[in-house]
């Protein structure tokens, strides 16, 4: 996952088990680490007690099936 595209649904992932933690609800579009960025601090903002949990998560594209489900 290089370049971020505005089409791409992004998601943070658990990182021992891909789980889908949660699903961020905006559209972005940029760089790796600016996307990361972003996504992360929203999380943040939901939860000040996030803060602990993201370095076990990681950003990810949703994929075409968890798109499915979610519509």
């Amino acid at each position: 996952m290089q370049h971020i595209n505005k089409s791409d649904k992004l998601c943070l992932r658990d990182k021992n088990t891909d789980k889908l933690i949660a699903v961020y609800p905006y559209s972005v579009e940029g760089n790796l680490q600016e996307v990361e960025d972003k996504v992360k601090f929203w999380f943040y903002q939901q939860s000040c007690s996030a803060e602990n949990e993201l370095d076990n998560y990681y950003v990810d594209i949703m994929t075409e099936n968890e798109l499915r489900q979610m519509n």
